[in-house]
């Protein structure tokens, strides 16, 4: 390979492709003025001033961009984060709160390093429905506001953005349709002098950029043991929903990305955040999908882009963002959460396939997440649900048959399936101990031996038949299996 084409191999896509560099660009547009009426959200839940948000999603957004591991995904200000955060802000102060995003950061970082994001590969594929699904309604539920108690104009407002984003794209796919949908929105209520909510109604935008700076607290081991459970719940929430949106990420783009990087990519723009005054944050779901199924934007660009854009367009353009009606916002999110949610699950002919136990999955994660507003609770427990689900279904897997010698002599016990503390709890009571032949053999070559309950349990087999005056040979385990039992067999006397 030549060296110019060695260069051209190391450009990134939007730098080789006019087309993908206008996606990108558009995109990030779209995303920077949906983001400013949800920082502005996010930062009275946190109880700060609105502008403390649009600067936490501005510097999340811009250092994401460049340390994460998930391409074209969106990080800003959220409400999750918020909520965790708000107490804080409440009981102590804004600088308390700062110093929390900080440590919050760096406890990410520390996750990351040790692999935390592995973990994901245990969430299974029911989770991640009812997690989109939960998402999608969640997303939803918080447009239900904007359409309460407002002047009438806003209906239509909201009916024609609707009506644009699903037509224009027939037309051309040159310009974002939410873009299109939001220019025009703005052009007809401002020449038509139509009276209804707009951005600036939400809370005034900065007129300067952030400038980095130490939180003001005392630097002490007291102010430590106040913000670490905030600041580790806040890890927590952050990392899990940052690495959910990154899976979802993968699966609509077809491509894979690294969890453990954009866990400590997260870390990184929160630590640049604290320190520049914001109030944290961790992935948008919603912001995403639109950068990525809306937009069809697929490179950092967009979410540098989304992050620069939006204090633009609150420092140079202010006077005309905060004239953008929030029906034609709220029209873009309502089509993200139409197109977020996942309908082929919910479709009668899918529910009559799936499996009792992976629909009762889907159910309690979104039945968690709606009634908490908390993605990572409904992820931790349908992940654990899932785990019940799939114990009780595994557990009747293992199956005993008994051959007896035509001698008399001998009985050959075959087990098959997976000896683990739920299927082994019935393993001893499989066997004839006052009927059987002086000889048993257990054969295992058919099953495997998981955990300390399965040896137990064949010590418990063993134990019985001694009290009998017979003699239990076991036979056919496979290495792993062999291994654990010659390490617990014999040692684990009362915990049967």
């Amino acid at each position: 390979m030549s060296p110019a084409a060695r260069l051209r191999g190391l450009k990134p896509d939007w730098l080789r492709d006019p087309k993908v560099w206008r996606t990108e660009v558009l995109a990030g547009l779209v995303v920077a003025l949906a983001l400013i009426p949800e920082a502005i959200s996010f930062s009275i839940i946190a109880g700060v001033d609105p502008a403390i948000g649009l600067f936490a999603s501005f510097t999340m957004a811009v250092t994401i961009a460049v340390v994460g591991g998930r391409r074209a995904m969106i990080s800003a200000a959220t409400g999750a984060v918020a909520l965790v955060i708000a107490p804080l802000n409440r009981d102590h102060g804004f600088g308390y709160l700062v110093a929390a995003v900080i440590l919050a950061g760096v406890f990410q970082i520390v996750l990351g390093a040790l692999g935390v994001a592995k973990l994901m590969r245990f969430v299974p594929r029911s989770v991640m429905v009812g997690f989109v699904n939960s998402l999608a309604i969640l997303i939803f539920m918080a447009q239900v506001p904007e359409m309460t108690g407002v002047p009438w104009p806003v209906y239509p407002l909201i009916a024609a953005g609707l009506a644009l984003m699903v037509l224009f794209p027939k037309v051309t796919t040159l310009v974002p349709a939410p873009l299109v949908s939001i220019v025009i929105l703005t052009v007809i209520t401002l020449a038509a002098g139509i009276a209804v909510p707009t951005v600036g109604d939400r809370g005034e935008l900065p007129s300067s950029l952030p400038v980095p700076g130490l939180p003001d607290v005392p630097f002490t081991l007291d102010t430590l043991t106040t913000i670490a459970p905030y600041a580790l719940a806040m890890a927590l929430v952050g990392l899990m929903e940052s690495l959910m949106t990154a899976k979802l990420v993968d699966d609509i783009t077809d491509t894979r990305s690294s969890k453990t990087r954009e866990s400590i990519g997260q870390g990184v723009a929160n630590i640049v955040t604290g320190f520049f005054g914001g109030m944290g944050g961790c992935a948008m779901i919603g912001q995403t999908m639109i950068n990525v199924r809306v937009s069809g934007a697929r490179t950092r660009l967009s979410t540098f882009l989304a992050g620069a854009f939006l204090m633009v367009l609150c420092v140079v353009f202010g006077p005309v963002v905060s004239d953008i009606p929030m029906a034609a916002l709220v029209a873009v999110m309502v089509m993200v959460s139409v197109a977020t949610f996942d309908w082929h699950s919910i479709a009668p002919k899918t529910l009559r396939r799936m499996p009792a136990g992976e629909i009762t999955v889907m159910v309690v994660t979104v039945a968690c997440v709606v009634a908490t507003h908390n993605l990572a609770v409904g992820v931790v427990v349908g992940s654990i649900t899932a785990m019940v689900v799939f114990a009780k279904r595994v557990a009747h897997l293992a199956e005993v048959t008994a051959v007896t010698d035509p001698d008399g002599t001998t009985v050959v016990y075959r087990v098959t399936g997976e000896l683990f503390f739920a299927s082994s709890n019935e393993l001893v009571s499989r066997f004839e101990y006052a009927n059987d032949p002086g000889k048993v053999v257990i054969d295992l070559s058919a099953a495997h031996i998981w955990d300390a309950s399965s040896v137990a349990a064949l010590d418990a087999v063993e134990t019985k038949y001694a009290q009998r005056g017979k003699t239990v040979e076991i036979i056919g385990l496979n290495e792993p299996s062999a291994r654990i039992h010659e390490t617990l067999s014999g040692e684990l006397t009362g915990s049967h």
